[in-house]
């Protein structure tokens, strides 16, 4: 069980685009901690599933370790149509259930004792849905490689792991370790999380035996089928040998050797900013994929083409992101924002994905230099459309908007401007990772400790970047060799700092709601705000 910490949420300022959205008793059942689910603490799976490509069907048997909080009967399990458990089993003793839409509502026989650890063996079968446009839009994505052999893998982010297999299908609860066991028909081979135990044979199938060490979210569980080929390396990183493995198709074997050069950079990188990786136990994997990547925890997924860019694209439009392969730079990244640190409810999304884009900078930071890597985040404000506020509605399993990528990426790197530390900036992300080590956290313990270690208060910062759909607006006039200005578009008590440059000089002002003045050496030709904080400015 990842330790997770409940707080009230409010929400100062929202616009009326997330009160407008219309949720379903399935969405809150999807979303919410329910009474179903609040009494017993999730501490292990034991997942076995066989997977027939020629019908794309499954078989399989989940067996759920749990520790009684409060004695109960009832409890909630998802698994979505059109697969279907066919048996629940405790103590040797069939149990009853519903189903509810994406829900099945099992009610024990035995009685569920406070502080007992108990099991329950999950048997279910069907055919999983097939993903529409994974990863976005996910379940499992059904190919075959250049022989026609098939070529499968799973992604589930948003939409749930309960599309493919039994669980507690919500992100506050993680087991404290996981087994998987994956059965394919020979000569397929089948990679999941973790370190590969052992391998078991019959005549036409194979079962790979994997096993996570970590705690692990239900989303970062994934399957990969293909006749792969296997190749591996060590890094050498801050808590010693890093054991680096990879699945490719054979025909992109020596592309594969080639672009996967990029995984030690990127550890060399992201150990320096972030700490050490969080899962030497379990190794780290790239898998090749028929869809673009996703971040599965020690199994990253890779579909980018072996090319650097984002399939090609600089999506910063400086060319500095053609310097990496985003796929092993971004997803990779997420080991330590979003396996490491996790969201505790899908609405603070952005704890994952815009620490993550961020770290798109870093790396080029590291290797490239900072005014590389400040081009490359300041580019990707293109990508900005300030549709609706980033984080999104509580409860519901409901995410905001996609600027947490852009726009949250360009928020933390505004605040490692005020910070004017990059020693500070440093301590601050290596102390997340630290602090929040291997736990779920809500967007409040985040801004919590960021304000706690910077020595400001970021609370109307967070406010007008995450729970708004404003960009700053800085209101600027010359009376004389006088310059006055305001912020326009901003929610109470933000009063930011920005760096202006007049001619020559460069100073700080201090922006209000109100207006302000700071008196300069003659008036300047030129003024500009600088480019790094993420505001408008409107001359008048």
């Amino acid at each position: 069980m990842k330790k997770c910490y409940a707080f009230l949420v409010c929400l100062v300022v929202m616009t009326s685009v997330c009160a407008q959205e219309a949720f379903t008793r399935q969405d809150s059942l999807r979303g919410s901690i329910t009474p179903e689910r609040a009494w017993w603490d999730l501490t292990y799976y034991d997942l076995s599933v066989e997977v027939a490509p020629k019908s794309r069907s499954l078989t399989g048997t989940n067996i759920i370790h749990y520790t009684v909080l409060t004695p109960e009967s009832r409890m909630q399990i998802d698994l979505q149509p059109p697969l279907e458990i066919e048996a629940v089993v405790q103590g040797g003793r069939q149990q009853t259930f519903i189903r509810e839409g994406n829900v099945y509502f099992i009610t024990l026989s035995k009685p569920q004792v406070t502080g007992a650890r108990e099991t329950l063996t999950i048997q279910y079968s069907g055919v999983p849905l097939e993903a529409a446009n994974a990863p976005w839009d996910g379940g499992f994505s059904w190919s075959q490689d250049s022989k026609g052999q098939p070529f499968a893998a799973t992604s589930c982010q948003g939409l749930g792991a309960s599309v493919w297999w039994p669980n507690k299908d919500h992100m506050y609860d993680e087991p404290d370790s996981m087994a998987i066991r994956l059965t394919v028909p020979k000569p397929l081979t089948a990679v999941a999380n973790g370190r590969l135990q052992k391998t078991e044979e019959t005549d036409k199938s194979k079962t790979f035996h994997w096993f996570v060490n970590n705690p692990i979210n239900n989303y970062g569980v994934n399957a990969n089928i293909a006749e792969y080929t296997h190749f591996s390396g060590t890094f050498k990183g801050e808590k010693g040998p890093l054991d680096l493995d990879y699945y490719v198709l054979p025909e992109n074997l020596g592309k594969a050797k080639e672009q996967f050069n990029q995984v030690p950079m990127m550890l060399e990188a992201f150990e320096h900013w972030f700490g050490p990786y969080p899962f030497y136990e379990d190794s780290f994997k790239l898998v090749e994929v028929p869809y673009l990547g996703m971040e599965h925890q020690s199994s990253i997924t890779y579909g980018n083409g072996y090319q650097n860019g984002y399939l090609g694209r600089d999506l910063s439009g400086t060319g500095w992101g053609l310097k990496f392969d985003f796929i092993i730079i971004h997803e990779a990244g997420h080991e330590w924002f979003a396996n490491n640190i996790t969201y505790r409810d899908i609405a603070d999304m952005w704890i994952h994905e815009s620490f993550t884009a961020y770290s798109e900078s870093l790396y080029l930071d590291y290797h490239f230099g900072t005014e590389a890597a400040s081009a490359y985040v300041i580019g990707t404000r293109a990508n900005i459309r300030n549709d609706k506020p980033i984080i999104g509605s509580y409860n519901v399993n409901s995410r905001g908007s996609g600027d947490m990528y852009p726009k949250g990426a360009n928020m933390l790197h505004t605040l490692r401007q005020l910070l004017e530390d990059d020693a500070l900036w440093r301590s601050i992300l290596r102390g997340l990772n630290e602090t929040f080590y291997h736990q779920t956290v809500t967007t409040q313990q985040i801004e919590a400790y960021m304000s706690e270690k910077s020595g400001k208060d970021l609370s109307a910062f967070f406010d007008q970047y995450l729970r708004t759909a404003w960009v700053p607006n800085l209101e600027y006039r010359w009376k004389g060799n006088i310059l006055e200005y305001r912020y326009r578009d901003i929610v109470p008590g933000f009063d930011m700092p920005v760096r202006v440059f007049a001619d020559e000089d460069v100073q700080w002002i201090f922006p209000a709601a109100t207006w302000k003045q700071t008196p300069f050496q003659g008036k300047p030709g030129r003024f500009e705000v600088d480019p790094n904080f993420y505001i408008t400015s409107t001359a008048l």
